[in-house]
């Protein structure tokens, strides 16, 4: 294991519960955005996004250092992805983008999993910035031995 293997892997982390975060954000924004991509002639509502994360991918000695030192690899965004569960049928026949039924689409944005989400990436954000510099504050004190 490197020096800095801790860092690394907290640093990855921040950086996909930082995107997580901003998906998040882009999701909150768009919640009754009924004109978000043309498709076929028509309009589709915004289809909410979600990210999916793996562990970090190395060539196989990173794997069998892995099983020598019991470290992983850090975290990487795998994907975004959009939620395939079906718009939000509201019926609002003075809404302009409204069929002939009088009903409109909404996003398959639902603001408390949103903020469920929210909090758990900001949650795991937190955890990761503090065994960032509980890791930072190891490697000062190490150097300290040496004077």
């Amino acid at each position: 294991m490197g020096i800095f293997q801790s860092l690394n892997i907290s640093a990855s982390a921040l950086t996909a519960q930082r995107l997580r975060m901003d998906v998040i954000s882009s999701n909150m924004a768009n919640m009754e955005t009924t004109r978000a991509e043309y498709v076929d002639g028509q309009w589709q509502p915004y289809r909410r996004k979600m990210v999916v994360t793996a562990e970090d991918t190395k060539p196989f000695s990173a794997f069998l250092n892995q099983e020598l030192n019991g470290v992983g690899n850090g975290v990487r965004v795998q994907a975004i992805v959009e939620d395939e569960t079906p718009f939000k049928i509201v019926y609002d026949p003075d809404h302009p983008d409204a069929d002939e039924n009088g009903y409109v689409s909404l996003p398959n944005v639902d603001p408390l999993k949103e903020m469920v989400d929210l909090i758990s990436s900001t949650r795991s954000y937190e955890a990761n910035v503090t065994s960032f510099n509980a890791s930072k504050n190891m490697l000062l004190k190490a150097l300290e031995i040496g004077k």
